[in-house]
């Protein structure tokens, strides 16, 4: 077992359901928050991104706001924290929507997205390793900025087609 600050990783004999005998490494951990924060306004709703650059990838990437949930902590309380933090924002309303694994074939990760709306601006509180960029985007240029490649975040693109498809059908 392998043990560092956000996860640790594991390797179990398993018996599958289909009765074979495998070994399984898994990364274990305690999950993390996506926060969808959209500003309505008269010609329709805009999303705030953030970029900053993502040693694994090598590149500055488009991305929500997101972070792990601490022990203890809600999910709902994680993105409220992570949305002021990194971008200085808060959100009067928020609602959870979407929960799911970013890869389960060796990650027990779940990520929560929560879409926060009525936002207002204040003064962000970033951690002292993250430079971050954000900016609001009308939803049919980050739609397509995801379509096109420029959005290349797994969270991001899950949580945007969602929140376009649920908008398009006049459901929020």
């Amino acid at each position: 077992m392998w043990r560092g600050p956000l996860f640790r990783v594991i390797s179990e004999t398993v018996v599958e359901p289909g009765g074979i005998t495998a070994r399984r490494d898994v990364v274990r951990h305690a999950g993390s928050v996506v926060v969808l924060a959209v500003e309505d306004g008269p010609r329709g709703p805009s999303v705030l991104l953030e970029r900053q650059y993502r040693h694994a990838a090598k590149d500055f990437l488009w991305e929500l706001p997101a972070g792990h949930i601490d022990r203890g902590e809600s999910a709902l309380a994680a993105g409220r924290r992570e949305l002021l933090e990194e971008t200085g924002y808060t959100a009067r309303r928020w609602k959870r929507a979407l929960v799911f694994y970013p890869s389960p074939g060796f990650l027990d990760e779940t990520m929560t997205v929560y879409l926060a709306r009525g936002l207002q601006v204040g003064r962000a509180r970033p951690e002292a390793d993250e430079l971050i960029a954000t900016r609001l985007f009308p939803l049919a240029t980050a739609v397509r900025m995801a379509t096109r490649g420029t959005i290349r975040d797994g969270k991001t693109l899950a949580a945007l087609f969602w929140f376009a498809a649920v908008n398009a059908h006049g459901r929020r």
